[in-house]
């Protein structure tokens, strides 16, 4: 019998090692996904389809693509007022709105003042302006380290970007006095 009990406590004291060997490295090795389950691969471009608001002839297209810090922009534009335009992410992906207000205030998940995107203190949606030409036709390609995509509090998938009919102040709170909304457009991840 002693040795039954001895027998039994030293698989127990087994069994104990063993799950605080176990709960001691749970955190090491990342959980793998079962076989056979898809992974979703990160977005890498995103584009979003610009309409004009009602009474305005702005429209177009911006596309960004994803770099390895921050996000290339290229938007193509028509329709406008020959000058520069504020242009900005708004907080939600809606332009169901006749004048766009449905999309929201600028995007600030930060909670920055608004202005430059080229200085410290601005919104994440603060994209500064874009400049028509006497045709009213627009084109800017920028990189903007301040973006991402799909990752975390400042994603941007899934907001809505605008052009407005005047040219962005960069200081006036909390929209730079540009105006109203000329175009609008959800950006949405471009599938492979």
């Amino acid at each position: 019998m002693s040795k039954l009990r001895s027998l039994a406590a030293a698989g127990l004291g087994c069994l104990v090692v063993l799950g605080l060997l176990v709960y001691a490295h749970a955190g090491d090795e990342p959980a793998t996904k079962p076989a056979g389950t898809p992974s979703t691969p990160p977005i890498t471009a995103a584009v979003a389809d610009m309409k004009p608001t009602q009474g305005s002839t702005v429209k177009g297209k911006v596309t960004f693509e994803a770099k390895k810090h921050g996000v290339h922009l290229v938007a193509d534009l028509t329709g406008l007022t020959p000058g520069e335009h504020g242009f900005h992410i708004h907080e939600k992906g809606d332009c169901s709105a006749p004048d766009a207000s449905s999309a929201g205030p600028h995007f600030n998940p930060t909670d920055k003042h608004h202005g430059d995107p080229g200085t410290l203190d601005y919104h994440v949606g603060d994209l500064g302006n874009i400049e028509a030409d006497k045709a009213g036709v627009a084109h800017l390609a920028v990189y903007f380290p301040h973006l991402t995509l799909s990752s975390g509090h400042d994603a941007i998938i899934g907001k809505a970007v605008i052009v407005h009919a005047l040219r962005d102040d960069m200081k006036t709170q909390p929209a730079g006095n540009s105006g109203a909304r000329e175009a609008c457009g959800v950006i949405k991840a471009e599938q492979p």
